[in-house]
């Protein structure tokens, strides 16, 4: 059926009552079916929503279409997670202890590989106290709330939004917060200006893969002997701390003779040293605090590249933006509380 439309020819305005009659957003679909449009294009490619859309309800609709409410509804998105109460309120009241955690990930934009950073604030209680030996066995329980932003921007924008983000959910300076992160030595810059009252864990599996990569040099690769070597240092700096381990790989420096080993040494004892503060495991276990940044290494793969690594994406910058910040809500379970701010 065909709807009259008007333009006027003095401001070129234009509209088509029936459309506004009936809230149809953009001229295009109702509120409702705009809410199940996003949720499709934040799902997945648009061409494929496109299709899973005619699958599931037999509702027709063009991939630039989806692709533009899209995109749309991100920027919306965006705003309401920097500002609104709801976005917050949840994790705030949230029972446990809290957590942040932050990486980066490449995504393929238009100027070119970019990293997209990702941050996540979490709240946990805490697990059963444990020893060194139990750490890889240890079953945590999960996080009673989350939330993750994200975005292509260099560190120093990205890390007074830490800040901000702490102070909303009643963490000012990042107080009662554990950073866990991979070792990065940005990461620790910001998280020193930002969340300077934080505790900061280095991931404890980037250790052991750092530690490994040096026993492969001195040992040979997949050796007994260089999985040997990097578990005991390891359980070293489990049971008594990074001090003790980094004496050790300094002694260990000292005698060797070959040049390629000593330089793997060397590089270890280059990534500890500046690590030292965020090595305390034992403290951690007993305490059934994580010492793992296992959540937003997942979250880097679930959030980011589900959906905007698909096949051929090549995205705009604000678009990647806009994109990731749906993404977030869906893996934040904020997705009905925007909706519901937005219908109100």
């Amino acid at each position: 059926m065909g709807r009259r439309y008007y333009a006027c020819r003095h401001c070129r305005g234009a509209q088509i009552p029936w459309d506004r009659w009936a809230g149809l957003e953009g001229g295009h679909v109702t509120p409702q079916a705009y809410r199940m449009v996003v949720l499709a294009g934040a799902s997945w490619s648009f061409d494929v929503a496109r299709d899973r859309l005619w699958e599931f309800c037999g509702f027709r609709i063009s991939d630039e279409t989806i692709r533009r409410i899209t995109e749309e509804a991100g920027e919306r998105a965006g705003r309401w997670g920097r500002s609104s109460e709801a976005a917050v309120k949840g994790l705030r009241e949230a029972n446990g202890e809290a957590e942040f955690y932050t990486d980066g990930t490449s995504v393929n934009t238009r100027e070119g590989w970019r990293e997209m950073r990702l941050g996540i604030f979490a709240k946990r209680p805490a697990g059963r106290p444990a020893e060194p030996e139990e750490w890889a066995k240890r079953c945590l329980p999960g996080a009673t709330g989350r939330w993750a932003f994200g975005g292509i921007l260099s560190s120093e924008a990205l890390g007074p939004q830490w800040g901000q983000m702490a102070e909303r959910l009643g963490l000012a300076g990042g107080r009662g917060v554990s950073v866990l992160a991979d070792g990065a030595r940005w990461i620790w810059k910001q998280a020193a200006e930002h969340l300077p009252r934080s505790e900061w864990v280095v991931d404890v599996f980037h250790v052991s893969e750092h530690l490994h990569a040096c026993g492969r040099v001195l040992y040979g690769e997949h050796t007994s002997a260089a999985r040997e070597w990097a578990d005991a240092r390891l359980g070293m700096v489990l049971r008594w701390g990074p001090v003790a381990l980094l004496r050790e790989l300094e002694r260990e420096g000292s005698e060797q003779s070959v040049e390629g080993a000593r330089k793997a040494v060397e590089d270890l004892i280059g990534y500890v040293k500046p690590n030292l503060d965020g090595l305390w495991y034992r403290d951690r276990l007993r305490r059934g605090l994580p010492i793992g940044s296992g959540q937003v290494e997942g979250a880097c793969k679930t959030v980011v590249g589900r959906r905007l690594k698909c096949n051929g994406a090549r995205w705009t910058v604000t678009n990647a933006d806009r994109m990731v910040g749906l993404c977030c809500l869906l893996y934040s379970d904020l997705w009905a509380a925007y909706w519901s701010s937005e219908a109100a």
